[in-house]
């Protein structure tokens, strides 16, 4: 960007051209962002913002990391791009890194260019491999905006699309905090709701299910952490079923949990996986499916009907192989895990203790959830489900009161979410965690108590 370019300048040409996802136009202010390093970005007057919302949840590796914008420069200059049915060295190299750090035997990769693509895709490769149509998909869950994919999310962006006509059944997923089945235990509510899901898949004919797809750690819903024995559970019954178990990856893979994919917390091998964000920190877009060797050899000699332009893109999948290495080489999966025992983990506990608007605190590595709630005691929320305009006005006003102290939020319904990079340094956390105790006051404004 040249020197003479304005943050007003840049706005107004947004303003004028640009059309902005999930938004209504006229209602919104975007910030004109001059440049960004490390866990933090910075607007045209200076004004600098630790990013606590790794955008959205993908820039694991931290913005501008020399090796990977390097790599990137390299591979232009040398092959900016060429079409899916070429063998491509960095292509052939980033499935490779990719397989080795999957479970089992996911070691086959269909690139998309991101998380929707490849929640369309695995959905349709556990159709053609069983011959079925349903899909089984929770509530609180978000798996892209694509015509697939947004019928299988649960939150409310759905309802817009939501055809109720796409093979598509959402069932509750476990949450204790707001537990769906009445339970008081995480044991409680692991067997309840797998026995929910049983009864699902009972009254729906299990065989008619292709598949159940789950978030390993639901993200934009609520980072609400599985209980011990759940995703074992449902893999039983995927087994049980024939029915084809895919993990969704996209935000809580590549070290975001403090594991290379969230299912080794739970010791779990689904039937795919897919991916997208951290796999390459967003640099350029890049997503997949991680496939099994039995779905695989569904399409070894039967076409499979599904293709991008784009799939494994050099300059994608450059970013992806210096991401996969820097991380392995700087131990960022390992500082994710130590980051989120060590300092996030207690910091929340402790911010929790002093602010009667935060109802509960959950998660691991650098993916966790604070929930906002108007009375600790009958947890309802800071603001209504699906909140908008003056209903919304309690957090509207805590994020602004975070982005006024230089801390960047992830705000989704009634949480924020405290989701920097995996690269964040002690200080750097402990900087955000100030940040937002400080601004949680005036979350407190709005509880029963005030």
């Amino acid at each position: 960007m040249t020197p003479h370019v304005t943050g007003a300048a840049v706005k107004a040409a947004d303003r004028a051209h640009v059309f902005h996802s999930w938004s209504a136009q006229a209602l919104i202010d975007p910030l004109a962002v001059a440049g960004a390093e490390g866990s933090y970005f910075w607007d045209y007057d200076g004004n600098r913002f630790l990013d606590f919302s790794s955008q959205l949840v993908n820039t694991n590796i931290g913005h501008q990391h020399p090796k990977v914008v390097a790599a990137i420069q390299e591979q232009a200059g040398r092959l900016c791009t060429l079409a899916p049915g070429f063998a491509v060295d960095v292509r052939s190299e980033a499935a490779r890194l990719i397989a080795e750090r999957t479970p089992g035997d996911l070691d086959k990769i269909f690139f998309t260019n991101g998380g929707a693509e490849a929640v369309e895709n695995a959905v349709r490769m556990a159709r053609l491999h069983t011959g079925r149509h349903k899909v089984l998909s929770a509530y609180r869950s978000y798996h892209g905006a694509t015509a697939a994919a947004i019928n299988l999310t649960g939150d409310p962006r759905r309802w817009p699309s939501d055809t109720a006509s796409a093979g598509v059944v959402h069932f509750w997923s476990p949450f204790l905090y707001r537990s769906p089945f009445h339970a008081t235990t995480e044991a409680e509510e692991c067997e309840r709701a797998l026995a929910h899901l049983a009864d699902t898949l009972a009254f729906e004919g299990p065989q008619s299910v292709a598949a159940i797809i789950l978030e390993s750690v639901p993200g934009t819903a609520g980072i609400m952490t599985p209980p011990p024995g759940y995703l074992a559970g449902v893999r039983e019954l995927c087994d049980r079923h024939g029915i084809v178990f895919v993990l969704d990856e996209v935000m809580s893979g590549f070290g975001r949990t403090g594991a290379w994919f969230a299912a080794e917390h739970w010791d779990v091998t689904p039937d795919l996986i897919t991916f997208a964000k951290g796999v390459n920190s967003g640099y350029v877009p890049l997503g997949g499916v991680a496939i099994s060797g039995a779905i695989a050899e569904t399409f070894a000699t039967r076409p499979y009907p599904g293709g991008l332009t784009y799939s494994g893109h050099p300059l994608a999948c450059a970013a992806a192989v210096a991401t996969i290495n820097v991380m392995a080489e700087e131990g960022i999966v390992e500082n994710a895990a130590r980051i989120g025992a060590e300092v996030i983990g207690p910091g929340l506990a402790e911010i929790a203790e002093r602010h009667p608007s935060v109802g509960e605190v959950r998660g691991l590595g650098t993916f966790w959830a604070v929930e906002l709630v108007r009375d600790e005691e009958t947890r309802e929320p800071l603001v209504p489900y699906n909140a908008s305009g003056a209903d919304n006005a309690p957090m509207a006003e805590f994020a602004a009161a975070c982005k006024a102290s230089g801390l960047w939020p992830f705000v989704n319904m009634n949480r924020t979410h405290v989701v920097p990079p995996c690269t964040v340094t002690e200080a750097e956390a402990k900087e955000g965690l100030a940040l937002l105790d400080e601004a949680l006051t005036v979350a407190d404004r709005h509880t029963a108590g005030a």
